[in-house]
């Protein structure tokens, strides 16, 4: 269970993952994230991203019509 859920089913790439960066400068480390998003490209992007910043990917799961993905604030 996500300590914070970001629904960014409304909005297109880039928006979700910026929803995501914001969500990671104003949260405390060990903060796990989940992310709602309609745009196949988060489910690729976010974990891209996540694994540049040296931020921890938890998983990716496509549910009925968007992608939950799961990140973990480590540092």
């Amino acid at each position: 269970m996500a300590d914070k859920v970001i629904d960014a089913r409304v909005s297109f790439c880039p928006g979700p993952l910026m929803e995501l960066i914001a969500a990671m400068k104003s949260n405390p480390v060990g903060t796990t994230i989940e992310i709602l998003s309609t745009d196949k490209g988060s489910a690729k992007d976010i974990p891209e991203w996540l694994k540049k910043v040296g931020q921890e990917f938890v998983g990716v799961e496509e549910r009925d019509g968007y992608w939950s993905i799961v990140a973990k604030k480590i540092k």
